[in-house]
This record gives structure tokens, sequence and C-alpha cells, in this order.
């Protein structure tokens, strides 16, 4: 095989440890929420550039208690700060994790797609029998037209 990105070896304890990590994180983040691609288009959005901002009006707003409406809820909004400031770090640890999940995912597929390629090309050398037949068939069906798309210059 001409190719192997990735090599992985979980046992049944590792399998089991992961699942109930996993389970643990869902429980304890069954709090979040999920945003509908609307939702995300519209909110307004804290950016790097406006947090120092948002941080500085919550301290001065703190600091000023006076001039706070009734409707307004300066402790939720503290509360969310502080949370975001808690939360933060782990969510970057939980995207850094999901990168990689993501990364391996793809290596291992890629991996899988060329031993397969490979397995074609091996099927297609030593002809029929053995279910090659099918195999060369499926193969050929599902890679038609695709060399001829690939060389095409692009418009």
């Amino acid at each position: 095989m001409s190719q192997n990105l990735i090599s992985l070896n979980f046992s049944a304890e590792d399998i089991a440890a992961i699942d109930s990590a996993l389970s643990t994180l869902e429980e304890k983040f069954s709090h979040l929420i999920e945003l509908s691609v609307e939702q995300r288009r519209t909110l307004a959005k804290m950016g790097e550039k406006t947090e120092g901002v948002c941080r500085q009006t919550l301290l001065v707003l703190a600091q000023n208690s006076q001039m706070i409406p009734p409707g307004f809820d300066l402790r939720e909004a503290e509360n969310d700060l502080a949370n975001l400031d808690l939360l933060r770090r782990r969510f970057s640890r939980l995207r850094q994790l999901a990168a990689k999940a993501d990364d391996t995912e793809m290596a291992l597929g890629s991996d899988i797609l060329c031993a397969a390629l490979e397995g074609y090309a091996i099927a297609k050398a030593f002809g029929k029998g053995a279910g090659l037949d099918a195999l060369k068939e499926t193969m050929a069906a599902r890679f038609t037209g695709r060399h001829a798309t690939a060389k095409r210059p692009p418009a």
C-alpha cells in the first residue's frame, strides 16, 4: 500500500473510556444551545476588537449603577461575560480536538480509498473470476467520467 497517513489501534477499554468521556461532556454541556442559520446570520456578534469595549462598558455600568434603567439586567451580562471567560479555553480545546478528529477521519478515508483504488487496479490486472467482475463493474460505475471531468480546462 503506497499511502498510510495514519494507523490507529484502540482497545475496547479505550473506546469505552472515550464513549464515557463523550457522554460526560454531552451531559455537562447540555445547557449549550444550537442556533439556526438565520439566528447566526442576524445576531450581533462580539469580535476581538469589540470585546474590550464590551468589558469596559460593563465595568463602567457596574461602577455607575444609578444610571442603569430598571429593565437593564447588568447581572446577566456580567454572568455571560464570566461564563465566556470560564468556557473559552475549554471551547478552544474542543475545537482543536474536533479539527484533529476531522483530519483523522479524512486521513483514514484517504488511506482506505487509496488502498481500494490499488486493489481495483490489481483486480483489473488479474482479469475475471472470484467476484472480480462485479467489483470491476462497481468501480467502473463509481468512477465513470471522473478523468474526463478532471482533464477539462476550467471555464
